[in-house]
């Protein structure tokens, strides 16, 4: 018996010691800001637990382009991505449960946002709506639907757009977003690269990027060079969030994962989300936060696509329609 009872606590100790003290976050291309300022908000309050400090690395880049990271092997413990579309193929690679979505709360969306229009400063160009994006002589700036969410929510909120203004004509919308398309001059693998060639490069007449996006092209690029449009209505853009099974089993960091994607939904997290003009899920802390966000009509994926599963299948897989309206007449950085 003591023999026992030695192996079980010596194993204790092994497990105990073993246990890792860093996570690997996998995330899209324009979260580093929130992500940092999370990471020591959640660093925060674990030393005031009296926990031992935790190291959060960070990777980004477009959604779809993480996910696939993943698939070939990033070690990540937990991926932060922008459409559900990227969990669901780490899923089919056996790396996430497939009750994820059910894991966390609001289907593991721990917040959202939308998609808005940046413009020179004094919209020279007079753009108010989606419309006024096909019009001659507008060069409009979306990162790649196929490599970023970012473009994808763009390509979604124009295809809905299009789809409302002519109901019932099923080639309208196709018809606009090959033409919105057509004003598109390069196409980056990913938002924050779409954001410097509008920002730095000074290419284009708009910048399709979500809401918390601009905050912080505001913060670090603005010097009075831009205004902020909002459409009459844009797509309901959702962040979902999932630990990655196979990477936490195998590390032993499952513990960990849970409670620092748990954390996203505790109130100072939420509060921080608001404060970089992501949407909380909190309804009290959304409140308390209307006067960022301006009320327009959000149309959801679910609603207007019948998901994102049927989404992609129609859109952006191979020889979808995205493929079949987009002939570049520029090289693409992302190609």
């Amino acid at each position: 018996m003591k023999t026992l009872c030695a192996i079980f606590l010596a194993t204790l100790c092994v497990s105990a010691a073993a246990e890792p003290d860093t996570l690997l976050n996998v995330s899209y291309d324009v979260s580093r800001e929130f992500y940092s300022a999370f990471n020591a908000a959640y660093a925060a309050q674990r030393e005031s637990k009296g926990l031992p400090p935790v190291k959060i690395d960070q990777s980004h880049d477009g959604s779809s382009k993480q996910a696939r990271a993943v698939i070939d092997g990033l070690p990540a413990d937990v991926v932060t991505m922008n459409q559900e579309t990227d969990i669901d193929a780490l899923v089919g690679a056996g790396l996430v449960a497939k009750d994820w979505k059910s894991r966390l709360p609001d289907g593991a969306s721990p917040y959202a946002s939308t998609i808005v229009f940046l413009v020179r400063k004094g919209n020279p160009k007079g753009i108010k709506d989606w419309g006024d994006l096909v019009a001659p002589g507008t060069s409009v700036i979306i990162p790649n639907p196929q490599t970023s969410g970012n473009g994808r929510y763009s390509y979604l909120a124009a295809w809905a757009f299009a789809q409302d203004k002519s109901p019932g004509d099923a080639a309208a919308p196709k018809e606009f977003v090959r033409a919105l398309f057509k004003n598109v001059p390069v196409l980056e693998a990913g938002g924050r690269a779409a954001t410097n060639t509008f920002v730095q490069k000074g290419i284009g007449d708009v910048l399709l990027t979500f809401e918390s996006e601009v905050r912080q092209i505001q913060t670090a690029f603005d010097q009075g060079g831009f205004d902020v449009v909002y459409p009459a209505q844009s797509i309901l853009a959702e962040f979902p969030v999932s630990l990655v099974d196979a990477v936490v089993d195998k590390r032993g960091s499952r513990p960990l994962a849970e409670d620092y994607l748990g954390f996203l939904w505790s109130a100072p997290a939420q509060r921080l989300a608001a404060s970089q003009l992501l949407r909380p899920r909190n309804a009290a802390i959304l409140a308390e936060n209307a006067s960022r966000f301006p009320a327009i009509k959000l149309i959801g994926v679910e609603e207007a696509f019948g998901g994102w599963a049927a989404a992609q299948k129609s859109h952006f897989a191979k020889g979808g329609t995205f493929d079949q309206i987009y002939t570049p007449d520029f090289p693409s950085s992302a190609k």
